[in-house]
């Protein structure tokens, strides 16, 4: 599983941000410059939100028993750690580290990358993996769903009920 995040990053991180970086090189015009201070900010967003893509994931993966990738899945529903605030936090993170590579490299094609993948994670968990999860988990997923938002975080933690922090299936 290690192998497999780390080909995962450094192509999700690294190789596809080099492609769309071929954008602002080859089309400088569309290139737009947010200076030193906005793109430190771009950095320290990168480096939070990769931090937190990889706590998620080892929640993920240490909850729910198996791995994070939808050919292996958990084989117990997580609603702990960052699952209490939102549904998708390794989704979510890693699409906001990629909007702060975007931010860091100051890149419009890098931007465009983001926006790209952001379209089709909604596509792949709305499509895919919840009725995928709806269909593993039932009811407890239904509830979960009814109390903690798919993309944007709660701002106070949801705590399931009878204090199960993990449901088996």
């Amino acid at each position: 599983m290690i192998v497999y995040a780390v080909l995962f990053l450094g192509t999700v991180l690294a190789v596809i941000p080099w492609i769309f970086y071929r954008i602002d090189v080859y089309f400088p015009a569309v290139h737009l410059e947010v200076g030193t201070f906005i793109r430190v900010l771009g950095g320290a967003l990168f480096a939070v939100s990769l931090l937190s893509y990889l706590f998620s994931s080892y929640v993920l993966t240490r909850q729910g028993k198996g791995a994070f990738v939808e050919f292996d899945p958990p084989t117990e529903l997580v609603v702990t750690g960052p699952f209490r605030y939102m549904r998708n936090p390794v989704a979510a993170f890693l699409l906001s580290s990629m909007l702060g590579l975007a931010i860091a490299l100051s890149s419009t094609g890098v931007l465009l990358m983001f926006l790209v993948f952001t379209g089709l994670a909604n596509l792949q968990v709305r499509r895919i993996e919840e009725p995928l999860l709806r269909e593993r988990y039932g009811r407890a997923y239904e509830q979960y769903c009814t109390h903690v938002p798919r993309w944007f975080p709660r701002l106070e933690p949801w705590t399931p009920p009878a204090g199960d922090t993990t449901i088996s299936t």
